[in-house]
């Protein structure tokens, strides 16, 4: 049973959680999509960054909004997160974009970007450019339409509401575990902790929010 099973019917009844289960040969397949994507990235950013965007922009903007609570702020964090993932293969060699974790790592910008959010209360949006200035044209914006990223009726905002009061340190191994669906080590990878601490973190969040969901029910 996951965690959506026992966050108490009334908040989750209809929510669909975001967490997909798959397969060894799931997990194969999208280890060569990533090795393929960071290829593509060493050879030509500005070809296949929007690739990237596409592929990953949904589950940045669904990590943000249930660790801030808020669609603006998470459209605004996804947008710098992406900015900064751009800027940051712009400096590295073919050999280190083609060594990168490259999920983990993604996740660890959005971490950071929201950290330094939730600290300073504001972050300005920045546009996505290329070398020469010009704009990057992107396909698909979740900043844009978060209407389409995230619609979600009251139990759903409940749902977000509670993860986002969370403590931070129980808020996001929880996410990243049962929002986004990553293991255990990618998690500790991100966030640069022992896989022992991770597990104890993720178990104790989800503890929290059933407390929260149950107590949110009964009221």
């Amino acid at each position: 049973m996951g965690l959506w099973s026992h966050c108490g019917a009334g908040l989750c009844n209809g929510l669909q959680p975001l967490r997909v289960s798959v397969g060894v040969q799931g997990s194969v397949e999208a280890g060569k999509r990533e090795r393929t994507l960071l290829a593509a990235l060493a050879a030509d950013l500005d070809g296949a960054f929007e690739t990237l965007v596409a592929r990953y922009q949904h589950r940045l903007f669904g990590c943000a909004y249930h660790l801030l609570g808020d669609a603006g702020d998470a459209e605004e964090a996804a947008q710098d997160a992406f900015v900064r993932a751009y800027r940051a293969l712009a400096r590295y060699g073919p050999e280190r974009i083609g060594a990168l974790a490259l999920r983990p790592w993604l996740y660890r910008i959005l971490l950071n970007v929201v950290r330094n959010r939730v600290r300073r209360k504001s972050v300005p949006r920045v546009p996505l450019e290329r070398h020469d200035g010009t704009p990057l044209e992107l396909a698909d914006r979740p900043w844009e339409r978060p209407e389409a990223v995230v619609e979600r009726a009251e139990a759903a905002r409940g749902l977000a509401a509670a993860i986002a009061a969370l403590p931070e340190r129980l808020r996001s191994p929880l996410t990243l575990r049962h929002i986004d669906g990553l293991t255990y080590a990618e998690i500790a990878e991100i966030l640069r902790q022992p896989l022992g601490t991770v597990k104890v973190y993720v178990h104790r969040g989800v503890g929290k929010l059933r407390e929260a969901l149950n107590a949110a029910e009964v009221s």
